[in-house]
C-alpha cells in the first residue's frame, strides 16, 4: 500500500540549524553550504524561481498568531535531489523528521516573501523575531486584522477577479438622498491590469449643498462626471455590480464599509448582493463576492487594535499617496483602490511596516502597555498626524508667559 504524501512547510531555523546535524559527516558540509544566506540568495543558486529577485521563502502565522519563516516541503525535497544529482552526497540524503512539518492543520496563513540580499535574510528573521515577543498579549482584534492582512496579500498577487472600490456621497442632512456614486476597478486580461473608474452625480439633488462636509462633487479628478436621475443612477450601479461579478471572484473594497454597504441595499440602489462575504477565503475563490475594508487593513499596518479608525485622508498621507477635492465619491472611491494597492502589494505586514516606519515601533513609545500589543503600533509624529501643523511647532523653547522675564528673551 502506498504511503500518500504529505507536504507542508519546515521553520528556517529547523532546516537552516538543525537538519545537517541529523546527517552522516560527509553529507553535512555539501547541505551547510546550499543553506549559506550568502549563496541562497544567489541567482544560481538551485532553489532560485525564475523571475525573482533574489531568493523566495514563505511566511506562515501559527495557530497562536506567532510568525514564523518557512521552506516548503518541495524546496527540502528538491534540494535534496539535487545535491545528489549533482554528486555532492553520495546517497540520498534523509528528510527532516516529520514532526518539523507544518501541515496545512497547523497554520493559519501563509504567503511567499522574497530576499534580495543576505542582510534582507538576516534582517527579517530577527524582526519576526522581536514581533513575534511585542505581539504576545496583543489585543485579539489586531490578530484578526493582521491575518486579514496576509490574506489580502496573496489574494492580489494571484491576479484573480476584479477589485473594485465604492464609494456613495449623501446629503449631510439627510442620508436616504444619495448625491453621488464613484468606482474604481481593476481587472487582469492576459495577467495585465485594466483599470476603470466613474462617477455619477444625482441630477435631482445636484443643488443640496452640505453644511458639515466638504461639496467637491463637481471636481472628479480622474474622467468626467456624469449627470444622471435617479432612476438611471440606480440601474447603473445595478448593473455595474452584476457586470463585475461576471468575471469571477469580486472583491468590493470600501474604506470604513458600514454606511456605503447600507446604500447599496437602501431602496435607492438595491444592488443584487445575495451573497455577500465578509469573511476572506483561505484558498484563491473561482466566484463569490467579498468585502474589504483599508481602514481595517491600515489599522492591521499601523498596529492598531482598537476602534480607532482612520479617515481615508490620514491613511492616504501616511502611506504618501497624495489625494486632492475628497468628498467627491469618484475621486475617494479611486483613492482607496490606490491604498489598498499600495498595502496590498508591498510586503508581509511587518516587514513593510518596519520599511514604512524604521524604529518607530516597540514598547519604548508605550512603556505603560507592554502587554496589549503596543509593541507593534507606529508611533506617528505630530505632523505626520496633522497636515496643519506648523513646522516650527515644538522646534523652540516652551515659554511660560506667567514669568516676565522668558517674555522679555
Amino acid at each position: 500500500m502506498v504511503s500518500p504524501v504529505i507536504t507542508g512547510y519546515y521553520r528556517y531555523t529547523d532546516i537552516f540549524f538543525e537538519w545537517h546535524q541529523a546527517l552522516p559527516e560527509a553529507d553535512r558540509s555539501p547541505l551547510r553550504a546550499s543553506l549559506a544566506q550568502d549563496a541562497f540568495v544567489h541567482p544560481d543558486h538551485p532553489l532560485h524561481k525564475e523571475g525573482v529577485e533574489g531568493a523566495e521563502l514563505f511566511l506562515g502565522t501559527l495557530q497562536s498568531f506567532e510568525t514564523r519563516l518557512l521552506f516548503s516541503s518541495a524546496q527540502v525535497e528538491y534540494l535534496r535531489y539535487w545535491l545528489h544529482a549533482m554528486g555532492l552526497t553520495e546517497n540520498l540524503i534523509s528528510l527532516p523528521y516529520s514532526d518539523c512539518l507544518l501541515t496545512e492543520s497547523s497554520l493559519r496563513h501563509v504567503s511567499p516573501v522574497t530576499f534580495k540580499t543576505k542582510d534582507d535574510l538576516k534582517g527579517a528573521l530577527k524582526q519576526i523575531e522581536k514581533n513575534n515577543k511585542r505581539l504576545k498579549g496583543a489585543d485579539p482584534m489586531l490578530k484578526t486584522r493582521r491575518e486579514i492582512f496576509e490574506r489580502i496579500r496573496t489574494l492580489w498577487a494571484e491576479k484573480v477577479g476584479v477589485w473594485c472600490a465604492l464609494d456613495f456621497e449623501a446629503w449631510d442632512r439627510d442620508h436616504t438622498m444619495l448625491t453621488e456614486f464613484g468606482w474604481s476597478f481593476v481587472r487582469w486580461i492576459d495577467g495585465q491590469p485594466v483599470e476603470e473608474q466613474g462617477h455619477l452625480i444625482v441630477k435631482e439633488y445636484r443643488h443640496y449643498t452640505n453644511t458639515f462636509v466638504q461639496n467637491n462633487r463637481e471636481h472628479f479628478s480622474f474622467g468626467d462626471s456624469e449627470l444622471v436621475n435617479r432612476a438611471t443612477f440606480k440601474t447603473r450601479i445595478q448593473n455595474l455590480v452584476a457586470d463585475l461579478q461576471k468575471d469571477g471572484p469580486l472583491f468590493l473594497i470600501f474604506h470604513d464599509n458600514n454606511q456605503d454597504i447600507k446604500y447599496l441595499k437602501s431602496p435607492a440602489v438595491n444592488a443584487d448582493l445575495p451573497n455577500l462575504n465578509f469573511l476572506l477565503p483561505d484558498a484563491k475563490p473561482d466566484t463569490g463576492v467579498f468585502v474589504l475594508d483599508t481602514s481595517d487593513l491600515f489599522a492591521a499596518l499601523e498596529g492598531e487594535g482598537g476602534h480607532n479608525r482612520r479617515s481615508l485622508e490620514r491613511v492616504c498621507r501616511h502611506l504618501q499617496v497624495p489625494t486632492s477635492f475628497l468628498h467627491n465619491a469618484g475621486n475617494d472611491a479611486h483613492y482607496t483602490l490606490l491604498a489598498m494597492k499600495e498595502m496590498a502589494s508591498g510586503d508581509p505586514l511587518d516587514m513593510q511596516r518596519e520599511k514604512r516606519w524604521p524604529n518607530r515601533t516597540g514598547n519604548t513609545a508605550y512603556p505603560t502597555a507592554p502587554q496589549t500589543g503596543a509593541g507593534v503600533k507606529v508611533k506617528f509624529e505630530p505632523w505626520e498626524e496633522d497636515s496643519d501643523y506648523s513646522d516650527m511647532e515644538g522646534v523652540g523653547p516652551v515659554i511660560d508667559k506667567t514669568k516676565p522675564e522668558q517674555v522679555a528673551e
